[in-house]
């Protein structure tokens, strides 16, 4: 990405070049569906969550995700020329792309009733990107640091080598560095129990939910495959189920009936890897990037 603009120029043209970048663009987008999901929460807990601005908010949260994450997409592949190859080597490539798969579940949460549970993935995600985002592009812009008066006083993560951040950045920094990890968990956490509720609404035949849960699964399928985080999640819960049925006054059928479900789970996951069908057509240029 483009450094800020030089700190030379007028403040006006300052915000004029950086207003003029898709990463900006990138960042209202991220900026929008935090407000959105915050106004759509004051609806939510007043129990008002299917007035008119409730409904606009929820839409525009998912609007801009899109958005976003649209951004990316087209700055990866599109801008750069990187969509070579045949059509199947093409859509394997962007299918592995974790950005590609927040994209198609944007759009797919933006045309489905509400689900409030769908919105806050999206809303942590954001939280860093603006906050990352602030500190290394707008402060910069806003108030330029004076130079580093030491040679290699720059910290690994300055936003500009060899200039001094400013307190309001470097809390930012330890925030981000503090709580990544923590809040990626709670991300998959989260898209658990996303999956959970859509098993539920599955079960009770609400209109359009099979449908919206094959989607899910395949969804949450690649973000196993390619999150640690995820992964955590699912073995945590798993291992917290096994300590359950494994208790004396569990009825035998019950545990017989977890270790058949788990084994079907693990048949199902080996049976949709793509790549024991595909060889080497993904190749590896098809692993999932970080979504941004």
């Amino acid at each position: 990405m483009a450094p800020p603009p030089p700190a030379t120029l007028p403040l006006a043209d300052r915000v004029k070049a950086l207003a003029q970048t898709l990463q900006f663009g990138w960042f209202v987008g991220h900026l929008t569906l935090l407000l959105t999901v915050f106004r759509y929460g004051l609806s939510y807990i007043t129990f008002n969550y299917y007035s008119r601005w409730a409904k606009i908010s929820y839409r525009l949260a998912f609007i801009s995700a899109a958005a976003t994450y649209g951004i990316v997409v087209y700055k990866q592949y599109i801008a750069r020329g990187k969509l070579t190859g045949s059509p199947l080597q093409i859509a394997v490539k962007l299918l592995g792309d974790e950005n590609v798969q927040y994209l198609g579940m944007a759009l797919v949460w933006l045309y489905s009733r509400q689900i409030p549970l769908a919105l806050l993935p999206f809303s942590v995600y954001s939280v860093f990107h603006v906050a990352t985002y602030t500190r290394t592009y707008l402060l910069p812009t806003l108030q330029p640091s004076p130079p580093a008066t030491a040679a290699g006083s720059a910290s690994p993560g300055s936003p500009r080598p060899g200039t001094k951040q400013s307190p309001l950045a470097e809390n930012i920094g330890k925030f981000v560095k503090q709580y990544y990890d923590a809040s990626m968990y709670l991300v998959a956490t989260l898209e658990l129990g996303l999956l959970f509720r859509l098993v539920l609404s599955a079960f009770t035949f609400s209109k359009g939910s099979w449908v919206l849960l094959v989607i899910y699964l395949g969804f949450f399928r690649a973000r196993y495959s390619q999150s640690s985080f995820v992964q955590s999640a699912v073995a945590r819960f798993t291992a917290r189920v096994d300590t359950l049925v494994s208790h004396q006054s569990t009825p035998p059928q019950i545990r017989q009936g977890w270790d058949s479900f788990k084994g079907i789970i693990g048949q199902a996951y080996e049976s949709t890897d793509v790549k024991r069908y595909l060889g080497g057509a993904a190749g590896p240029s098809a692993a999932g990037k970080k979504p941004q």
